[in-house]
């Protein structure tokens, strides 16, 4: 009798253990690509800014209007400013390449 508990039991967990490994698995397959996840720039910067590496640190076109370069701005901006928390030599990083794609600068390297 103790043994047909025994193994009663041992089913009863090996069901819940699976089914459980099979709701991860269905949660794990539908998760978003790691692609998608990467919508900044990641890597070092160029010694000169150049409208390229402006646009991967706003995230936005070579070609984008400036009202949408502005607002690019003003997200990274938020994300990184110094009074938040940020670094002041990513803010002016962003500055730079804010000034970069408004042609406000003539390509002079970074303050730092």
């Amino acid at each position: 009798m103790a043994t047909a508990l025994m193994v009663g039991l041992a089913v009863a967990t090996g069901a819940t253990a699976a089914r459980y490994g099979i709701q991860a698995w269905t949660a794990f397959k539908s998760r978003p690509a790691t692609t998608a996840l990467r919508k900044f720039y990641k890597g070092g910067f160029q010694p000169q800014m150049t409208r390229r590496e402006a646009a991967l640190i706003l995230g936005v076109r070579e070609s984008s209007a400036a009202d949408k370069v502005q607002v690019a701005y003003r997200k990274v901006m938020v994300a990184n400013h110094p009074d938040a928390g940020g670094s002041h030599y990513l803010a002016s990083k962003i500055g730079e390449a804010k000034d970069m794609m408004l042609r406000k600068t003539k390509n002079t390297g970074s303050a730092f």
